[in-house]
């Protein structure tokens, strides 16, 4: 398996979705993985997988306003178009401008 070490601005909206699956409270003490990098710096990730990497998503405060911004943001657009019917959703092309 592939570890990835990753820093909250480089993160893709799939390791978000992944991060905001495993950590839907936000991430604790037990979750977080503390190790020397090859500089010798001292970094605390938090683990997030799928099927062929490991990923090591750095903490910092960024990542956590990063996270809750994210499932905010899919929050809203649940609330938005609640129907399960995506036929209920109007089209742009129906709209007389």
């Amino acid at each position: 398996m592939k570890r990835v070490i990753v820093d909250y601005s480089k993160l893709t909206n799939d390791i978000l979705d992944l991060l905001v699956e495993k950590y839907p409270s936000g991430y604790g003490y037990r979750d977080i993985i503390t190790f020397k990098n090859a500089k010798g710096e001292t970094i605390r990730a938090v683990e997030v997988t799928t099927e062929d990497t490991c990923y090591l998503v750095k903490i910092s405060l960024k990542l956590e306003e990063t996270m809750e911004d994210y499932d905010a943001d899919a929050d809203n657009f649940d609330d938005v178009y609640d129907s399960t019917n995506l036929e209920d959703i109007a089209d742009e092309s129906s709209y007389d401008y």
